[in-house]
C-alpha cells in the first residue's frame, strides 16, 4: 500500500525527492503518513480538496479487498 501512495503522490509533486510515506499497520487499520515539502502541500491537496479525496478513495478502494480500513494523513515536512 505505501508504494502504492508513494507512486501516486510523487508523480503530482514538484518535489518528488522530499515525499516520505510512512506505514502503521494495526490489526485493523493501516495508517499512511504523507510528508510532503510545503510548497507541494497545494498541490497534493487540491483544489478543494480534490485531490486528496481522489487520493483516499483509491486507498479505501484498495485497503478493502485486503479488509483493513486505511487512515491517510497529508503532513508538511
Amino acid at each position: 500500500m505505501r508504494e502504492f501512495v508513494e507512486y501516486m503522490v510523487k508523480r503530482i509533486v514538484d518535489n518528488p525527492d522530499e515525499v516520505q510515506v510512512q506505514e502503521v499497520k494495526a490489526e485493523k487499520v493501516i495508517l499512511l503518513e504523507i510528508r510532503v515539502a510545503k510548497e507541494d502541500m497545494g498541490k497534493v491537496i487540491g483544489k478543494g480538496g480534490r485531490v486528496a479525496n481522489a487520493l483516499r478513495t483509491l486507498v479505501g478502494a484498495a485497503a478493502a479487498k485486503i479488509k483493513k480500513r486505511v487512515m491517510v494523513e497529508i503532513l508538511e515536512d
